[in-house]
């Protein structure tokens, strides 16, 4: 081989070395993440989530690669807290009222009438914030983002005109705070996860349900309903949540982006969630389900029953939550 062929055999090596070394320093430079979350691909919670996703895999240059489980097919709604608290998963979507036993404070937007409408749901939010940040990082987690669920209602098979209708009825809710909520009113309930309902009516443990239209679609309500009486009394909310350690590994810029992209995710969930119910109680209603607001005598009980509540949850909530709400309250009364 001439002096010549050598150079340009070196050279091509050379640079062959270098292309692999460059790879194998961004491949090293990129931290990938695994996430839960317990709803269909077809629900506008997940759709953001999706868009959050992609937001911080773009905004970090590739150096965060996320892979989302959606629809509890990693783990169970109800247990991804624990997952990312133990560090099984990096990230994780929650709905706050599944853990009312832990801290009065999660099932606050599950008391009828505290925030019924979006603007108070998004002070709610903004005036937990605080108390969720201390909460989650005490147990070793980090929350950034929030989503807010579309107005609830009760999916029953014969209309509802008075709270009568409600005596005796199984049905199913998502919280201990609906749970309370439909034994005031009646009801015989029992808290179920969602992936549970289709089942649950099918074994005659349930034959109504307290969710938003959105749920009623995911799970084809009119399969075992025929009524959706909307009550516009609860928008409660779910949370982004990070391995605190997990997220405190991450480089600083790619932190911001995280944040940035959370702070955007929150924002975009509220006007979401105003299409989505819209939009999918059309659904129920193509499907031969009768979509109506609730008659005023019903939704004085549960403003009725919400008073009840508000006042047992101060007497099971610590000072610096009751001081949360009140402070929240007296916004509300002077907007």
């Amino acid at each position: 081989m001439s002096y010549i062929s050598k150079a340009r055999a070196l050279k091509t090596l050379i640079l062959a070395a270098g292309t692999t070394l460059a790879f194998a320093a961004g491949a090293a430079a990129q931290t990938q993440w695994i996430m839960a979350s317990g709803y269909p691909e077809k629900n506008f919670l997940t759709q953001n989530l999706r868009k959050w996703v992609e937001d911080v895999e773009k905004g970090s240059g590739g150096k965060l690669k996320i892979t989302l489980h959606t629809n509890d097919s990693l783990i169970k709604l109800d247990s991804i807290k624990g997952a990312v608290q133990r560090g099984q998963i990096q990230a994780g979507e929650i709905r706050l009222g599944v853990y009312g036993n832990e801290d009065p404070m999660f099932i606050l937007d599950g008391v009828p009438f505290v925030a019924s409408t979006y603007d108070d749901a998004w002070k709610l939010m903004e005036a937990q914030a605080p108390y969720f940040k201390a909460l989650f990082d005490k147990a070793g987690m980090v929350i950034t983002g929030y989503q807010v669920w579309p107005s609830q209602g009760f999916y029953t098979k014969v209309p509802i005109k008075t709270v009568e209708d409600f005596k005796g009825k199984k049905i199913r809710i998502y919280s201990t705070a609906t749970q309370r909520m439909a034994s005031l009113l009646g009801f015989n309930a029992t808290i179920l996860p969602f992936a549970e309902i289709p089942q649950a009516f099918s074994t005659g443990l349930i034959e109504a349900l307290f969710t938003s239209a959105q749920t009623g679609v995911d799970i084809q309500a009119w399969d075992n309903t025929k009524y959706f009486t909307n009550v516009g009394a609860i928008l409660s909310k779910n949370a982004l949540i990070f391995n605190k350690r997990a997220f405190a590994a991450l480089p600083e810029d790619v932190q911001k982006v995280v944040m940035d992209s959370s702070a955007a995710f929150t924002k975009r969930s509220w006007e979401l969630s105003k299409e989505a119910h819209e939009a999918q109680a059309a659904i129920l209603t193509k499907n031969g389900m009768t979509v109506s607001e609730a008659p005023a005598s019903v939704v004085e009980a549960m403003k009725k029953v919400g008073a009840q509540m508000a006042g047992e949850w101060k007497a099971t909530a610590s000072p610096e939550a009751i001081a949360i709400l009140d402070a929240y309250m007296k916004g509300a009364k002077t907007n």
